[in-house]
């Protein structure tokens, strides 16, 4: 049993040290993710190999590989924070607000915040980035098993707010993710084309709004 003077000193009994412990692994996740990309676009993926990357981010590869499991998520950590993004997002939307007019302003919102998740940001490390992403087959692989958890956490999200059966939830989810997801390649392709934000903002919108009505549509439960 931990007294007041000592939780004080430690900030919190529960959740100080951890806590603390949380932040520096995430750091550090963060460190040798960026400096495997950085290898990456400059060298090319298929041209740096792991152990290129540990001494490069000065680890062993045996501690590399207990951070990431494969070389394909190196680049994809950064995707990692977004894979429950929509179940969060549905899970927080306010009282009364349905799952679908939730996640369509949270997508409008992302838009507006150029986020790179949304492929609608011409920022030249973004664009670096997203040309390794798509120009690299095995990292689109990848990728797609993120986008299935994405889909999973989404779908129980869907469950809990509207009810319904989980296959249906399952369905809906599917559909969903998919919607942001060829919304965001659109966006990146007209923007790598040399297509001007601005321009390509605006049409996001409407782009955006037509496909929420689709869904609205046809995932009546959710609307």
């Amino acid at each position: 049993m931990t007294s007041a003077d000592e939780t004080t000193a430690s900030g919190s009994a529960a959740t100080g040290p951890t806590g603390l412990r949380a932040r520096k692994k995430q750091r550090r996740y963060e460190a040798i993710s960026e400096t495997a990309i950085a290898l990456f676009l400059e060298k090319g993926f298929e041209k740096v190999s792991v152990a290129e990357v540990a001494a490069a981010a000065e680890i062993s590869k045996p501690t590399l590989f207990r951070y990431f499991a494969s070389k394909e998520d190196l680049v994809l950590h950064r995707f990692a924070d977004h894979e429950d993004e929509a179940a969060r997002t549905v899970a927080a939307r306010p009282t009364g607000r349905t799952a679908l007019d939730a996640l369509h302003d949270h997508f409008l919102d992302g838009l507006e915040r150029h986020d790179p998740v949304t492929g609608l940001n011409d920022a030249e490390g973004v664009m670096a980035y997203h040309r390794l992403l798509y120009g690299t087959p095995s990292l689109v692989a990848r990728l797609y098993g993120y986008q299935d958890r994405s889909e999973q956490a989404l779908a129980t999200a869907l469950l809990t707010a509207h009810g319904g059966n989980p296959l249906e939830a399952r369905l809906a989810a599917g559909q969903i993710v998919a919607v942001h997801r060829i919304l965001a390649e659109a966006n990146w392709h007209r923007i790598a084309a040399g297509d001007p934000v601005n321009e390509v903002h605006r049409d996001a919108i409407t782009a955006t709004d037509n496909a929420y009505t689709q869904l609205r549509s046809g995932l009546a439960r959710y609307a």
